[in-house]
């Protein structure tokens, strides 16, 4: 028998349990893996606290890698023993063993090590949609990303500042504030004692930003586009601090006619030409050096529930990975 972590009430940290599941063989399509690492997400919480509904009982986690064991009917680029990973699955990474849809999974390049994949794909995969297609960020922008010290934070300032932006970053302490400056932050700000609408003018000179990336929602959302030039866009990809109160639309006209959307990675990542593509820029700007990957926490797989207390109580840094 495998091992699992999963809910069968939605909850705190302690719902989670560690109980033994039944794989067995993959069907048509499908791949078993064996994990060695899995990522931790934000989104996991949503999902385990209900915020994002899951049928129950259910598994956990949508980010892992591991290793090939065995291939369905119909799969034909995968083979037991290939190293893969993946970032935008159904629910199941917290696990010893799965099965998946097989045109989920990416084979590892040499050089990306299983933590390091385990740590970067949907973190990594979350950037490349946002700072190259939900807004094109291009040399001599100046943007403004919240969070800049957690997991997408410190991955998007890095490949951001690749690519010639100016990065203001926002974090809660002087601690975080180091980590982002350390990873492609140009100008820090610590929210819980500056105001940074004022301080993202003052930086700006007067003419803010073409974008705002805000994973933090109801704590950030209405300051994010007072921070925001005419026409700019707010890209909320997350809701660390709750979700966002209904909006009157008219505020985007009155403040620039601006643009306001919530993408996820599934849409993004929906078809696997996409997918391929999407982790190919990934891959890439990783193996040149560009973007640097550092797991800064891991946990044992079966002490899930105190990996996420500590993410939740904002006592991570970057990215968390789960050891199997």
């Amino acid at each position: 028998m495998t091992h699992a972590i999963r809910f069968h009430k939605t909850g705190g940290p302690e719902v989670l349990v560690w109980e033994e599941v039944s794989v067995g063989k993959p069907g048509a399509g499908e791949a078993r893996i064996r994990h060695t690492a899995v990522g931790l997400n934000f989104v996991d919480i949503y999902n385990r606290s209900g915020l994002y509904p899951a049928q129950l009982p259910s598994g956990l986690g949508s980010e892992a890698a591991g290793v090939v064991e065995e291939v369905g009917s119909g799969v034909t680029d995968l083979k037991p023993g290939d190293r893969v990973a993946y970032g935008a699955s159904p629910l199941g990474a917290y696990s010893e063993a799965r099965l998946i849809p097989a045109d989920r999974l990416l084979k590892l390049p040499d050089g990306v090590d299983d933590k390091t994949a385990a740590a970067m794909m949907l973190k990594g995969l979350t950037t490349q949609y946002l700072i190259r297609q939900t807004y094109r960020v291009k040399a001599g922008d100046t943007i403004l990303l919240h969070a800049a010290a957690g997991g997408v934070g410190l991955i998007l300032s890095q490949w951001a500042k690749h690519l010639g932006a100016t990065v203001i970053g926002t974090v809660s302490s002087d601690e975080k504030a180091k980590l982002a400056k350390a990873h492609g932050c140009d100008h820090v700000i610590i929210y819980t004692r500056e105001d940074f609408v004022k301080r993202v003018d003052e930086i700006t000179g007067g003419r803010k930003v073409p974008v705002v990336y805000d994973s933090v929602g109801k704590d950030t959302f209405l300051k994010s586009l007072d921070c925001l030039a005419p026409l700019g866009v707010a890209a909320l990809f997350g809701a660390s601090s709750g979700a966002v109160e209904p909006l009157n639309l008219g505020l985007l006209a009155q403040k620039g006619s601006l643009y306001v959307t919530r993408p996820t990675l599934f849409t993004y990542a929906a078809k696997r030409e996409s997918l391929v593509a999407m982790a190919g820029e990934l891959f890439d700007v990783v193996k040149s050096g560009a973007v640097k990957i550092e797991v800064r926490q891991t946990y044992p797989l079966k002490d899930a529930a105190k990996a996420h207390a500590d993410l939740a109580a904002r006592k991570t840094t970057g990215s968390t990975v789960l050891t199997v």
